[in-house]
């Protein structure tokens, strides 16, 4: 994203980023006085960005071969302007550093990552350990933002929300510790009653509900600019039972994706939808794959994750930019982390 390349702190980044200033430009086109307002600095403070993302704009314009321009036609961009954009991606940590090694940091805003496994694999519990971690204030890596988590089977457990939460604050404050050795130990100010309050959940009971709740989270993210997060859990679920009307059913669930799709674009966040599975029968065999698979073409990314023997696995089944891989996680007391000789199958709560 163009904005990293600003000399400026954290927090102004983050506050430039939640007011919808992802570009140079957008940033050079405001006046002083309602860049000031929208991020909540002083006019001193305005004018100094501005002129710096002036002057990171020229530079960006004399690197650009050939001289070209950007292509602003219905919201058209250059190929150099996406790449630019691509190195400057803001990521969300699964807190297993296998995995996000292989999703290239972690899982990224602007795309739609679809993630499906077998009962019991530890999907909900990936999506609450990433609805926890949007939240990681930027000082420790993080992007300091909110979540929406969007239940339709009713597996989300506040309780190992909490439980979540206050093992992301012990790891903050362990991170703290280790880069400040020479300081005084500096607390974390954050509460896990703080995280809880910026999950932002929603229970549907039915595909119309699901529908409708997608169509008013344009407004929704509109009122509440810090969401970097939307979590479906499951996408599918109401969608595979009661339908006569297959085409129907496949027209509806793309054409939720792709509103999912310009969702992430649009507010810079990320689409994290989970799936479940269901067998098909392939060359004399039954195989695993995802639920409703003929309309996952609409996402990003798509991420299978298995068992191996006693072992958790994520496999990249789908991705544009990343190269197929696997890696083990393990779901513990504290969350997603990194697979251990404990990582058999346990019951959580």
């Amino acid at each position: 994203m163009e904005v990293g390349m600003l000399p400026i702190s954290a927090s102004k980044r983050g506050k430039l980023l939640a007011a919808g200033y992802t570009t140079l430009d957008a940033i050079a086109r405001a006046s002083p006085t309602h860049l000031a307002r929208d991020i909540d600095v002083s006019d001193s403070e305005a004018s100094e960005i501005l002129s710096l993302a002036t002057k990171a704009s020229s530079a960006l314009e004399r690197e650009r071969p050939n001289g070209t321009h950007t292509a602003v036609v219905g919201g058209g961009q250059t190929a150099w302007d996406m790449l630019n954009e691509e190195k400057f991606s803001s990521c969300i940590t699964t807190s297993c550093v296998d995995l996000d090694n292989i999703l290239g940091g972690g899982i990224k805003c602007k795309e739609v990552t679809e993630i499906g496994g077998v009962p019991g694999i530890g999907k909900t519990q990936i999506g609450i350990q990433l609805a926890v971690n949007v939240q990681i204030p930027q000082e420790y890596g993080g992007l300091g933002g909110k979540a929406i988590y969007i239940d339709t089977e009713g597996s989300f457990m506040v309780e190992r929300v909490l439980q979540i939460a206050e093992a992301c604050i012990e790891d903050m404050a362990e991170y703290s510790h280790q880069f400040h050795k020479d300081f005084q130990a500096c607390d974390v100010k954050v509460h896990p009653n703080n995280i809880l309050e910026n999950i932002f959940y929603f229970r549907v009971c039915s595909y119309t509900e699901q529908i409708a709740l997608i169509n008013y989270l344009d407004k929704f993210i509109m009122e509440n600019k810090d969401v970097k997060i939307i979590i479906v859990d499951s996408v599918t679920f109401h969608f595979r039972q009661d339908f006569d009307d297959m085409a129907l059913r496949t027209r509806l669930l793309s054409e939720m994706a792709l509103k999912l799709m310009k969702l992430a674009k649009k507010f810079c966040l990320a689409i994290v939808m989970l799936n479940q599975v269901t067998t098909k029968y392939v060359e004399g065999s039954f195989q695993l794959t995802l639920a409703l698979g003929n309309w996952s073409h609409s996402c990003t990314n798509r991420i299978i994750l298995f068992w191996n023997g006693n072992e958790r696995h994520a496999f990249i089944d789908k991705s544009p930019s990343l190269k197929s891989a696997s890696a083990p996680y393990s779901v513990t007391t504290r969350g997603i982390r990194n697979s251990t000789s404990s990582s058999k199958r346990i019951k959580m709560m």
